[in-house]
């Protein structure tokens, strides 16, 4: 976050604030839509969207198809052609998480279980070049949200599960059941979607004492983090080592529907970059945490330590006629790197 600029992130959250404070005042059953279940495909028309909902059913069953053919652990076939043809069905975050997911396992990636999505379309005009669509699925027996995004093919970009005790908001549709997408800088919410990302990681590093306290509720992937930091760095500390941790949005995609009511669902994705640093007794040893095992096979490093996280969220982000805190309502997440020496 901090490569974003200090005083970028001050001028960005004084504009938000300002604006908020100025508005004070494997088989499946057939996908269906929040609204019915897609029975037949329409005759093609000048009106129809760029994406149809039977499209986007149709991507959502070659994509879960193809995703659990590639994964399992009865595979003869060569480790890098797989993980070739896993990488070519994914982009955005979702592409280093996937490449984790066979590095770590040794190329056998458990299959996944699949429910039965209820798709969230954006009524896109025709010739939109960036079209995506997101889908909320049980996968693995958890409701997880899906974004599938299209440049020369359709691929999974986003998928962020639902936490514990929160519920997707109510995505508003028009008439024939397809949902808005919001521009990227949309004044008409709390947070633009170009600056979820910033935002988020911002909280992230500098929790309740930082310049965009206030604009993300307080939990386990906000505050929470911040808090996290700053015990590693005073136990580094006490340990003649340093610590830091540092979330980007680099330039990964925000894709953001309107629901009702006027707020909007982002969704989005951060790298973590920590680093752990041996400055004066170069005798001791920097324990290499177990989920980095896969990338490290020692179980301690001498001079540094460098994890990369590739994290994706889901956020409901509240109208500005109606200013509150954004609520991170899903998530997941993967160490995606990891070196020492």
């Amino acid at each position: 976050m901090r490569a974003y600029g200090r005083r970028g992130m001050l001028a960005l959250a004084a504009g938000l604030l300002a604006a908020v404070t100025a508005c004070t005042g494997d088989a499946r059953t057939p996908a269906t839509t929040p609204a019915a279940a897609v029975t037949t495909t329409p005759p093609p028309s000048p009106a129809e969207p760029e994406v149809t909902l039977a499209e986007a059913a149709e991507e959502f069953t070659a994509f879960t198809l193809t995703d659990n053919a590639l994964r399992g652990p009865d595979w003869r076939s060569e480790f890098e052609g797989r993980l070739r043809e896993a990488s070519d069905i994914t982009t955005g975050g979702q592409w280093a998480i996937t490449q984790a997911a066979y590095v770590s396992t040794g190329s056998r990636p458990p299959r996944r279980q699949w429910g039965a999505p209820t798709l969230y379309v954006p009524r896109f005009a025709q010739g939109e070049r960036a079209p995506w669509f997101s889908a909320l699925v049980t996968r693995d027996g958890r409701q997880t949200l899906l974004t599938f995004a299209k440049s020369d093919r359709w691929r999974l970009s986003s998928a962020a599960e639902l936490l514990p005790g929160q519920s997707l908001p109510e995505v508003e549709l028009d008439t024939d059941g397809y949902a808005s997408s919001l521009a990227p800088d949309d004044k008409t919410v709390t947070i633009s979607p170009q600056f979820m990302g910033p935002v988020h990681a911002s909280v992230a590093e500098t929790g309740k004492s930082g310049v965009t306290a206030g604009l993300l509720a307080e939990g386990p992937y906000t505050t929470d983090v911040a808090e996290q930091i700053a015990a590693l760095r005073v136990k580094a500390k006490r340990a003649e080592l340093s610590y830091d941790s540092i979330f980007s949005a680099d330039n990964f995609p925000v894709y953001a529907l309107r629901t009702e009511g006027g707020g909007a669902l982002i969704q989005y994705s951060l790298s973590r970059n920590s680093t752990t640093r041996n400055v004066l007794d170069e005798t001791y040893k920097i324990p290499v945490p177990p989920e980095a095992s896969w990338a490290i096979p020692d179980k301690t490093v001498r001079l540094n330590l460098k994890l990369t996280e590739v994290h994706q969220y889901a956020t409901v982000v509240p109208p500005l006629t109606r200013p509150s805190a954004a609520s991170v309502i899903a998530h997941d997440g993967a160490l995606t790197r990891a070196s020492g020496q």
